[in-house]
C-alpha cells in the first residue's frame, strides 16, 4: 500500500520540536513528499528505507534517519513498523546538517525518543517537556553517523545500471562489466562512477548489497540464502563484511 503524505497540524505547532509517532502495517509506503522541519524518523520495531533524489538510507533496529527540511523523501516499511519521529525547526537543528544520514539510537536517545510521543504539542518550553525536548536534540547531534548510505547518480545511462544492479544485486559483478555494458574504457568509467557517487565502484557495490540484504534480513531470511544470493562466496565471507560496517552479525537483525 502506498499512501500520500498528509500534512498534519505540527508544521504549524510553535515549538521548535515536535514529536509523534505511527504504526504501519507490513511493506506499507509514504509517497515522495516534503516538510519544512527536519526530521528524526526512527523505527522503535521494523525497518525503514528512505529514498531521495540523492541516493537511499536504511534504518533496521538500533539506527534513525536525520532527513533535513526540505528534502523530497519516500519511506518503505520493511515488515510491520513502529515509528518514533521528531520534527524540528531549521532553527533548532543547524547542528544536526544538512543531508540525509543514518544515526546510531543509543539507548538514552532511544528513551528519550519514546518518551517524547507522550509530551503535549504546545508544552511549556521553560519546564520538564521543554528541557526534554532540548535534550532530544543535543543526543541527535552527538549521534554517531553509520554508514548506511548509498548515493545515486545523476547521469542517466549510469543511474540506470545502478537501478538494475539494485534489482539483482551481485558482488561478482566488476569495474569491467560496468564499462562494457557503458561502452566505456574501464579509466573513463571510474572516474564518471566516483565523480556521480563520490564513492569508488568497490565501495557503492558493496554498500548496494548491505542495504539489499538488510530487508531480507529484517524479514527473516536465511543469512545462508541472502549470502549466495548476493554472490558471496560464503556465509561467513558476507558476515566478516557485514560486522566490519554494521559492528554486528546478520542473525542480529532477524527477527
Amino acid at each position: 500500500m502506498i499512501a500520500k503524505y498528509d500534512p498534519v497540524a505540527f508544521e504549524a505547532v510553535p515549538r521548535p520540536v515536535v514529536s509523534r509517532g505511527h504504526e504501519y502495517p507490513t511493506s506499507f509506503e509514504l509517497a515522495t513528499h516534503q516538510h519544512r522541519r527536519g526530521q528524526l524518523l526512527y523505527a522503535a520495531a521494523g525497518t525503514v528505507a528512505v529514498t531521495t533524489p540523492e541516493g537511499a538510507w536504511i534504518a533496521p533496529p538500533e539506527r534513525a534517519v536525520w532527513i533535513p527540511g526540505g528534502t523530497p523523501h519516500s519511506v518503505r516499511m520493511v515488515g510491520s513498523v513502529s515509528t518514533r519521529s521528531v520534527y524540528i525547526e531549521q532553527a533548532a537543528s543547524s547542528a544536526l546538517g544538512d543531508h540525509c544520514r543514518v544515526l546510531a539510537v543509543a539507548p538514552l536517545l532511544r528513551a528519550l525518543l519514546v518518551a517524547a510521543v507522550d509530551v503535549p504539542r504546545e508544552y511549556d518550553q521553560e519546564g520538564r517537556d521543554g528541557l526534554l525536548m532540548s535534550l532530544v536534540v543535543e543526543e541527535i547531534a552527538r549521534a554517531p553517523t553509520i554508514p548506511l548510505a548509498l548515493p545515486l547518480p545523476t547521469y542517466a545511462p549510469l543511474a540506470a545500471r545502478c537501478a538494475a544492479f539494485l534489482e539483482e544485486p551481485r558482488m561478482s559483478e566488476t569495474i569491467d562489466d560496468w564499462a562494457a555494458d557503458l561502452g566505456m574504457h574501464r579509466r573513463r568509467f571510474t572516474r564518471l562512477f566516483r565523480r556521480e557517487t563520490g564513492t569508488s565502484f568497490a565501495q557503492w557495490r558493496q554498500q548496494a548489497c548491505l542495504l539489499v540484504a538488510l530487508p531480507r534480513l529484517a524479514a527473516g531470511e536465511p543469512v545462508t540464502m541472502v549470502a549466495l544470493d548476493l554472490g558471496y562466496e560464503s556465509p561467513t565471507s558476507f558476515s566478516t563484511m557485514f560486522r566490519r560496517v554494521l559492528g554486528k552479525s546478520p542473525s542480529h537483525y532477524r527477527p
